[in-house]
């Protein structure tokens, strides 16, 4: 018996390296394909986070009158349409959603709304200590659903994010593609800590 769940348990750990590895490199042709559709953005994506992106994200946006902006849990939605109408941007443009609690989050929230409007290629905007991460959750949320990105990053004082957390919701967005979940509601308390510190 003890054998038979020796045999299971390496079956079930083979067949998942083979999914996974295949569901990893169907990314980067989902990427090819998404580029060859929309060499340009269609869209702006900012991370919320600090009121400075939005700043940032309603400036370029003026150099881009055609793409309509989404901003992922930013500031309060007042002051977001506030700096945003400051800058001549209509409101038909700006989506402001606050479902995300945190960067997978943002991601995962969103993907769905961008395949619906037919959206391949997305400005990605955040800080500079938080593209890398947002790069690497972004390759793989977005890009498991046929959706390139072009990253803008704004220059801050903070430090560039630890390897352990860009592996770690590396981890998450996988765990998304395969169960629909990214693992942020199992703890609150944990969830909310991230949310502070993005």
């Amino acid at each position: 018996m003890k054998q038979f769940y020796l045999y299971l348990k390496r079956y079930f750990i083979t067949y998942a390296a083979i999914a996974l590895f295949i569901l990893l490199s169907l990314i980067p042709l989902r990427l090819a394909m998404a580029y060859n559709q929309a060499p340009q953005p269609e869209a702006i994506l900012t991370l919320g986070g600090s009121e400075k992106r939005e700043k940032f994200t309603a400036e370029f946006a003026l150099l881009h009158q055609n793409l309509d902006i989404w901003v992922s849990t930013g500031i309060p939605s007042d002051e977001a349409s506030s700096i945003f109408e400051k800058a001549n941007i209509s409101e038909n443009r700006l989506h402001l959603d606050y479902r995300a609690t945190d960067t997978v989050t943002n991601f995962t929230t969103l993907v769905q709304d961008f395949r619906q409007r037919g959206i391949h290629h997305l400005f990605l905007i955040t800080s500079d200590f938080h593209i890398t991460r947002a790069k690497a959750i972004a390759t793989i949320v977005l890009g498991s659903q046929g959706i390139i990105f072009t990253p803008i990053s704004i220059p801050s004082e903070k430090p560039t994010e630890s390897v352990f957390r860009i592996l770690r919701d590396m981890g998450r967005s996988l765990f998304w593609i395969f169960t629909g979940h990214t693992g942020s509601s199992l703890n609150p308390h944990l969830n909310n800590r991230l949310y502070a510190s993005r």
